[in-house]
């Protein structure tokens, strides 16, 4: 079974889990309730990935097992992203590249498939340059398969600090500088997880609203 993580592509963007390929929420610039499928527009999409390619690079990273796609973490410097620019705790510094969303498919989560995605991102990072990352995230608990964001208390595991707080959406912040030099082979480890031999096929989630461009 090969596992790999790759570069978040446009080739790649209908790969992504269900849902997710069309989500509009971090490239539309007015304010949207804090909630994946407030807006869906797969052509916006692509052309803002596009843009963030030729401007900067890869935005993002998958998980793949056999050709299917686990999961994913997308990102990109804090200016380019519409979105950003109109959160409740104000916008990102626009020298950081932030971490817009990561989700997971059903069938892969609770395996420590996010911590490594997350790892993959700062990995991939650091080896670019970049010295800042921040993330918006949600201090609301229980299923975050709908959330624009990443939950808090994950993210302080990971090493972040709040930057700007916010009751219910702060910004938080890493400093790229301060992380150990990493030896670890991210694949090995997604080798070990016990991810599932075979994918079921995708089904559509319903409670996704797909919304036009207005």
């Amino acid at each position: 079974m090969a596992r790999r993580f790759r570069p978040l592509t446009g080739d790649l963007l209908k790969t992504l889990p269900p849902g997710c390929s069309g989500c509009a929420y971090w490239e539309t610039a007015e304010p949207l309730a804090a909630r994946c499928g407030e807006r869906c527009d797969a052509e916006l999409v692509s052309a803002w990935m596009d843009r963030v390619a030729t401007e900067w690079g890869s935005c993002g990273r998958i998980a793949v097992v056999d050709g299917e796609v686990l999961g994913f973490i997308k990102y990109a410097p804090g200016s380019l992203v519409p979105q950003a620019q109109v959160m409740p705790a104000g916008s990102p510094d626009p020298r950081a590249v932030l971490i817009t969303c990561m989700h997971i498919t059903p069938e892969a989560r609770q395996r420590g498939l996010g911590k490594l995605l997350m790892q993959a991102a700062l990995r991939d990072l650091v080896t670019r340059g970049e010295r800042t990352v921040q993330a918006y995230a949600t201090t609301t608990h229980g299923d975050y398969s709908l959330s624009p964001v990443v939950g808090v208390q994950f993210l302080l595991r990971m090493g972040f600090t709040v930057a700007r707080p916010h009751p219910v959406m702060p910004l938080m912040h890493m400093d790229l500088r301060s992380l150990a030099a990493w030896t670890e082979n991210l694949e090995v480890v997604l080798e070990s997880l016990r991810l599932p031999l075979r994918v079921p096929r995708r089904q559509p989630v319903p409670n996704i609203r797909e919304r036009g461009n207005a």
